[in-house]
């Protein structure tokens, strides 16, 4: 059944949007709804092919993690659930990603709208040359969110552990701040205009054990807020994070290697008793 997409969702120019429209609920009791379904999804640049024939359910208010060796797909797909791929030369993808039971790639959607609702935090961190307040208050401002900016900006800081570090210098440069603080502040300025999702492409690859730790803590207090989709090579940051967890590989019997996912099941399962021997072998280590 075709989910009902949050309100602020605008599918396709001219549909109606309503900034105030809050973010859908978890309910821990219900089996969570999928936020994204992919469908046969195949990747291509150019000739090359990235990804081949990935099913894969995202769901709601949970934490699913994308694990695999280098090359394997992963962050492809990852870019590919609000559209990043798009400006890549020779992109292309066959199968269909619905998110909330609408199509992000078909005719006429709204491709600012969808990244929106997807937000994406990088590997590295990348604050803009302004101050604290204003990476926050950017992707607002350009919204016309400007009523309340200042509350909106406390609550994304708050919401991003970072407020009572910063709070008395938010006019000071963010390229001041340590590794840590800056891959925060890239959360709170990704939640400041109130996402559906969170991408997170290795947020804590870059980072001292400390800061992966505030990080780690981080995503658990946004569980069930937002839904988050996280890219690590780091297995027991996978395992101490994630709800679900999904295996990508290279499968080599064609005449090119190609991505593609192998398993994908609770966290504990796949750790614990994959059932795919190449899922064990790669948790065990005996790869990658």
């Amino acid at each position: 059944m075709t989910q009902a997409v949050p309100s602020r969702l605008r599918i396709r120019p001219g549909d109606p949007a309503t900034a105030a429209a809050t973010a859908p609920t978890f309910d821990a009791r219900q089996a969570p709804e999928h936020v994204f379904e992919a469908r046969d999804v195949s990747i291509f640049y150019g000739a090359k092919q990235a990804l081949a024939g990935v099913d894969l359910g995202i769901r709601h208010g949970q934490i699913t993690a994308l694990i695999g060796p280098s090359g394997c797909g992963k962050t492809t797909f990852l870019r590919s659930l609000n559209r990043m791929n798009d400006s890549v030369g020779g992109f292309r993808i066959e199968g269909s990603i619905l998110y909330h039971g609408h199509d992000i790639y078909g005719d006429q959607v709204d491709r600012v709208e969808v990244r929106r609702r997807i937000g994406m935090v990088f590997q590295k961190p990348n604050p803009f040359p302004k101050s604290i307040y204003d990476n926050v208050a950017w992707a607002p401002r350009n919204l016309g969110l400007r009523r309340g900016l200042d509350e909106r900006v406390e609550q994304a800081l708050r919401g991003a552990a970072l407020w009572d570090e910063v709070k008395d210098r938010l006019k000071d440069s963010a390229l001041g701040l340590s590794g840590g603080q800056q891959q925060r502040l890239c959360i709170a300025r990704a939640i400041a205009i109130e996402p559906d999702v969170l991408l997170l492409d290795e947020p804590a690859s870059a980072l001292d054990p400390i800061a992966t730790q505030a990080i780690e803590e981080l995503m658990h207090s946004l569980k069930g807020r937002f839904t988050i989709v996280i890219v690590t090579h780091n297995m027991q940051q996978a395992a101490r994070v994630a709800d679900r967890t999904a295996f990508f590989s290279l499968e080599t019997a064609g005449p090119k290697p190609v991505g593609s996912l192998i398993e994908v099941d609770a966290t504990e399962k796949i750790f614990a008793s994959p059932q795919d021997p190449r899922t064990r072998d790669y948790v065990s280590g005996r790869f990658g």
